[in-house]
């Protein structure tokens, strides 16, 4: 009757524990399936000027103020188009480097949101693969105890207190599995928020 609860469980964690696994190009602890790109390189999505750090720590706080509010995903693309094309008309014959200036303090919000969260994955894939190492270790246990011959009342309380520890961690280990699928396309949808930003503000340039 045991042997068999120890093989089903055994099976539960084979699969979560190889997609721990996932495919990497640069960090073979990197757990998402997009390739790990620590910081995002303003030249790649701005064609105008690139201001140097201390021109974006003079800018005003009417400006800053408005470069947290698009930076972040809760102001809709839709939002964003408004309040740009609005702080271009009121810059004027200034618009060009005003603009320059507001995308550069919009950037580096979100480069800095998502080098945060890159990290934070990270992090999270470590916590991640020493939980399947438990779960390995946890399987290798009850295989060998279940293996013994003339096993005791005791033993066969510890056989189904590893399996419950087991079903428990590869339940807990299957939940963060599924979050982090979600997490992992974050820093893609930052990066696709910087491009559009990038290019409304272009638009309001010429």
């Amino acid at each position: 009757m045991f042997r068999k609860i120890a093989v089903v469980v055994s099976l539960g964690v084979a699969l979560p524990v190889g997609a721990a696994q996932a495919a990497s190009f640069n960090d073979p602890t990197w757990p998402c399936v997009q390739r790990k790109v620590s910081h995002l390189s303003i030249g790649q999505m701005w064609t105008g000027e690139i201001l140097e750090p201390d021109a974006l720590a003079a800018a005003d706080v009417q400006t800053q103020i408005l470069a947290s509010a698009l930076a972040v995903r809760r102001t809709s693309l839709e939002e964003a188009e408004t309040l740009i094309a609005d702080f271009a008309r009121a810059s004027g014959e200034q618009k060009a480097q005003r603009l320059s200036l507001l995308f550069a303090l919009v950037f580096d919000q979100i480069d800095a949101d998502r080098s945060q969260l890159v990290s934070g994955i990270g992090r999270y894939a470590g916590k991640q693969a020493e939980l399947a190492e438990r779960i390995d270790g946890q399987n290798e246990k009850l295989a060998a105890l279940d293996a013994q011959e003339d096993k005791s009342n005791d033993d066969y309380d510890r056989l189904e207190e590893i399996a419950d520890q087991i079903e428990w961690d590869t339940r807990i280990f299957e939940e963060r599995q599924q979050s982090l699928t979600y997490v992992c396309e974050t820093p893609v949808l930052l990066e696709k928020r910087a491009f559009a930003l990038a290019r409304m503000m272009m638009e309001r340039m010429e």
